[in-house]
């Protein structure tokens, strides 16, 4: 991950970074807003969140969003046969992208997040931060909860943009 990159994704969490890899999104802004995390952090720790949402705006307007009930209504989504088998696919291509990435890492994926996912896939919606970050990062069609829950958000950008709430950090310092 580029230092710019870094600075800037640790200045949304409030937090150092672990085990990040990339940046996997970006904000129309510019700025990251979903990144793709190593399956084992520094420390050892097995890490299932491949793709991780950063951006506060677009994890606020989520967590409203979960606060209205969305999970809800998209967990009785999950009853109609198609967004189910459409659910367990983008668990599949979940798995099949942190293998991907343990491999180009030279590491392998821990046992015990092997068949672990995010956001309660492949049977509930719990999270949709994760499933929002899963559909960002790999785009629509894969994830059916993650492409409904963008179609719920309002363009969580505008009236924040990145280039002033950051400083300049979207650009790199000459």
């Amino acid at each position: 991950m580029q230092p710019t990159d870094r600075r800037i994704v640790e200045a949304q969490l409030g937090r150092s970074i672990r085990g990040a890899a990339e940046v996997a999104h970006r904000c129309d802004c510019g700025a990251p807003d979903v990144i793709v995390t190593e399956p084992v952090l520094p420390d050892g720790t097995p890490f299932p969140t491949t793709y991780y949402l950063t951006c506060p705006a677009a994890a606020a307007a989520v967590g409203r969003l979960e606060g209205d009930g969305l999970m809800r209504e998209l967990q009785q989504s999950l009853a109609d046969d198609q967004v189910s088998a459409a659910y367990r696919a983008a668990h599949q291509h979940y798995l099949l992208q942190r293998r991907r990435l343990a491999e180009e890492l030279g590491t392998a994926v821990p046992a015990e997040i092997e068949e672990i996912s995010a956001g309660g896939m492949p049977d509930r919606v719990k999270c949709l931060h994760a499933l929002l970050a899963q559909s960002l990062a790999c785009g629509a069609g894969i994830n059916p909860i993650g492409d409904a829950t963008l179609s719920q958000l309002d363009p969580w950008w505008i009236g924040n943009s990145c280039a002033q709430r950051w400083g300049s950090a979207t650009q790199e310092p000459s």
